[in-house]
């Protein structure tokens, strides 16, 4: 197991991966509305220190885009500087497709926050190659969901299990800015507070 200093988040190596946050499989996510607001929080922070961010979607022709809520979001970060790759697939784990796997090694950074939807499927089959790959990688439990409760608490064990590191979306958000007394804490307070 890494020494905790090995798990905090660093804002020079980390990229934010938001998996399959889509309208129609969106809609059937009991905690959806937090889960949202959760990935919301984070892409704003990842764009306080310039970190990159990876969006996918699961066969957009039968589950929709990206909430709306979220996709206007992430286009406003991209207008104002943030790089923000958009990634279609069919694989459920996303390092199964060459498209992800070509945007992730553009962004020269070995360290991935993983958000998004399901949790005992696309979330943790990419959580678990990507950490079988040598990343280190960290999956944010308040921001990811299934459409089971007990799906989604047994798979954030199983992570556990498999030495990937489960968080909470505020631990991210604080270790990425790392500091208080400057105006990118100031800022950071704005985002927790929305």
């Amino acid at each position: 197991m890494p020494a905790p200093k090995e798990t905090l988040i660093s804002r020079t190596d980390v990229v934010l991966v938001v998996v399959d946050v889509q309208e129609r499989l969106a809609a059937a996510m009991e905690r959806r509305d937090e889960v949202v607001k959760a990935v919301r929080r984070i892409a704003r922070t990842m764009a306080l220190i310039d970190a990159p961010i990876i969006v996918t979607r699961q066969y957009p022709e039968g589950l929709g885009g990206t909430v709306t809520e979220l996709d206007d979001l992430l286009l406003e970060l991209a207008a104002t500087g943030t790089h923000v790759t958009g990634v279609d697939k069919t694989a459920f784990c996303c390092a199964a497709e060459e498209d992800f796997e070509t945007a992730l090694a553009a962004t020269g950074r070995r360290q991935v926050v993983l958000v998004g939807m399901e949790t005992h499927i696309c979330v943790t089959q990419t959580a678990l190659a990507l950490a079988g790959e040598g990343r280190q990688v960290q999956v944010v439990a308040d921001a990811v969901c299934s459409r089971s409760t007990a799906d989604h608490g047994v798979a954030l064990d199983r992570l556990r299990a498999a030495g990937v590191v489960v968080t909470t979306s505020e631990s991210v958000m604080y270790e990425a800015v790392e500091r208080a007394g400057t105006d990118e804490f100031r800022l950071l307070l704005a985002i927790v507070k929305e």
